[in-house]
């Protein structure tokens, strides 16, 4: 996968409409069409950069008033789709940081960041659902590696002002992990 790119709108209606314009305006795969919290609904697209740009592009230009944030990630960390779907497999967890925003696209946007800038692997990256429109991200890896790893993440949400808090928990208990996942 080239790119992601996503749009996320405060009006189910529109982005649906969006996205169908989306999906004309150029060769890319739908990855995700759907409603979250609250009442809001998110359009993710992958492919060839410049595919994925014309088709945000698209869909910015359909949604209008309604696009809430957006995003087009070229090389997305390969932890991102399967931490959206919460299907990453870790087989040891350490440190535990989580980036908690206002919007999906900023969350992950964040996990990219994050990803990319710390040795880490992605917990799970989820998105608005039942979160009164809220996103997070869990990541686990070395201490040093997470707090690196959230600063990065911190600084792509807080450059969009969609940073609710971030934490980094050094020693996380079992039960807590095994809650989480």
């Amino acid at each position: 996968m080239q790119a992601i790119g996503l749009l996320e709108y405060n009006s189910i209606a529109a982005g649906i409409e969006a996205t169908d314009e989306m999906m004309k305006a150029a060769q890319v795969d739908l990855l995700f069409a759907k409603v979250v919290c609250p009442g809001k609904f998110i359009g993710l697209v992958a492919g060839e950069v410049a595919a994925v740009k014309s088709s945000i592009d698209a869909g910015k230009k359909t949604g209008g008033m309604y696009v809430v944030d957006e995003f087009v990630l070229p090389n997305p960390h390969p932890e991102i789709i399967p931490a959206m779907n919460a299907a990453t497999v870790i087989e040891q967890y350490q440190a535990l940081g989580v980036i908690e925003t206002f919007s999906v696209a900023s969350t992950i946007v964040a996990s990219d960041a994050a990803a990319k800038t710390g040795l880490v692997n992605l917990i799970e990256v989820r998105l608005a659902v039942g979160m009164g429109g809220k996103s997070f991200v869990t990541m686990t890896g070395e201490v040093a590696s997470v707090r690196s790893a959230v600063e990065a993440g911190n600084a792509e949400a807080s450059s969009r002002g969609f940073l609710v808090k971030s934490v980094v928990i050094p020693h996380p208990t079992r039960e807590l992990i095994e809650g989480l996942v």
